[in-house]
């Protein structure tokens, strides 16, 4: 004979069902909600400021593994990246990636872009991948904002 009182079990799942019936509500809540913005094509994303200026720029690797940076309207070489330089690499293959990916290969410019409100960001035109890089900090940022000028005798403005 079993010891076990099925009332006694019974009773028990009562107790737990009600909690997790409004768990389920309020995740069906969500989903709903979640759904019905996206469907009505409401964005989250704050609209991004005016381009103040922008620089069309070339990334290759050089055979020795540094990095040379063209500008890409004289075709001059403004920069030269040796070393590590994780975040610069990191980010240069994470949007060659996206060309490998739909077979384009590495001769389009990258377009930087200083927007007014001191964002920078990183585009690419092929493929519209583009990386906002102030998100990574200021360190991060900082490698990409002095391309703004490099190579010039002066100052843009």
């Amino acid at each position: 004979m079993s010891t076990l009182h099925n009332d006694h079990w019974s009773q028990h799942n009562h107790g737990l069902s009600r909690p997790m019936a409004w768990i389920g509500v309020v995740l069906l809540a969500v989903l709903v909600a979640v759904g019905l913005a996206r469907w009505s094509g409401l964005d989250p994303r704050t609209p991004d400021a005016a381009v103040q200026w922008q620089r069309a720029l070339q990334f290759s690797d050089l055979p020795n593994g540094d990095i040379a940076v063209l500008d890409a309207d004289t075709q001059k070489r403004v920069a030269r990246f040796s070393g590590e330089q994780g975040f610069l690499r990191s980010t240069l293959r994470a949007l060659a990636r996206e060309r490998h990916r739909e077979k384009i290969g590495p001769e389009a410019p990258l377009l930087l872009m200083g927007r007014t409100d001191g964002r920078l960001t990183l585009l690419d035109p092929t493929t519209q991948q583009r990386i906002d890089l102030e998100s990574f900090g200021p360190s991060n940022a900082a490698v990409f904002a002095g391309l703004r000028l490099a190579g010039h005798d002066t100052p843009i403005r």
